[in-house]
């Protein structure tokens, strides 16, 4: 009677990083979702100058307020209509695409390293220090976020770059406490500890030891921050404090739309579902990225 080896290679190893968080990820199907829609956000936002049909500020002074393609009166020329003077609302939101998550990734990206920075301060400097920069994110956090927003922008003067910048700032008091809560959590472990002992110094501790360790809430936080960016860019497009006219920008092309609200309904209609898409994907992004990271709620 003969018995058949099995051979080592044959036992199924553990799964690893990337498929176990995968495994993670996948099960949540709004994550899964929300990730195709930012893919396809993206492709749309990259390849604009070649997709879109039309330049975003070009004008057809035959087509002033045509409805889409399948509506009567409307074109193929013009899938999703035109707005108050001739111009292609596809190709003014495909164009729209790619400057909304520039601010988006941008605002996310000032606020996070300004907010990791004083979170790691916070965490490692206690005392006075520590004190001063959560009163004054907790200042901040007491205010109304779109009307720190506003007054923001209405001290620097309306534009793009002022807008983004006050976004940055509503949304940093979100990244310095993330950081700094995670940081008192970490710096008590053993593996601190042993790189402390071993003559780290305090800038390796913080960057190479710990800021690592923290990553898993605020790469979430970087998720959900790029949906309130987006929104809050867009509120302020709305109101005349973020990008100017004629850029593409879906808030402004709201601002735009406003008094042909009751007789153009495709020009308020689209750049709201774009709007509304976005956020929407960011947030369910998040939600998977939550489920995914943090052992506590893994499946």
């Amino acid at each position: 009677m003969s018995s058949t080896a099995v051979p080592v290679e044959a036992i199924s190893a553990p799964p690893g990083p990337w498929r176990e968080f995968w495994g993670s990820f996948s099960a949540n199907r709004g994550a899964v979702i929300g990730l195709g829609v930012i893919v396809v956000l993206l492709l749309v936002a990259l390849f604009a100058p070649w997709l879109a049909p039309h330049a975003p500020n070009q004008t057809d002074s035959t087509a002033f307020l045509r409805p889409p393609a399948w509506q009567e009166g409307g074109s193929a020329t013009h899938l999703l209509g035109t707005d108050a003077i001739g111009r292609d609302i596809l190709s003014r939101l495909m164009f729209g695409a790619r400057l909304s998550l520039s601010i988006g990734v941008a605002v996310v990206a000032i606020s996070a390293a300004v907010g990791i920075a004083l979170g790691l301060i916070a965490g490692f400097f206690r005392g006075i220090l520590e004190i001063a920069i959560m009163r004054l994110m907790d200042v901040v956090l007491t205010l109304p976020s779109l009307l720190l927003a506003i007054v923001i922008v209405a001290i620097l003067g309306p534009g793009l770059i002022n807008a983004m910048l006050a976004v940055a700032v509503v949304v940093l008091p979100h990244y310095v406490r993330i950081t700094r809560a995670a940081v008192i959590s970490e710096v008590s472990r053993d593996y601190v500890t042993a790189a402390r002992v071993s003559g780290a110094g305090t800038l390796r501790l913080m960057f190479r030891e710990v800021l690592p360790n923290c990553a898993a809430p605020l790469i979430v936080q970087a998720s959900l921050g790029v949906s309130t960016a987006i929104l809050d860019a867009a509120a302020l497009g709305f109101l005349g404090l973020g990008a100017q006219p004629p850029s593409p920008e879906w808030g402004t092309m709201l601002a735009d739309a406003r008094e042909f609200v009751l007789r153009a309904w495709w020009v308020v209609t689209f750049p709201g579902l774009a709007i509304l898409a976005a956020v929407l994907a960011f947030n369910l992004l998040g939600d998977g990225l939550r489920d995914a990271l943090d052992p506590k709620l893994k499946r």
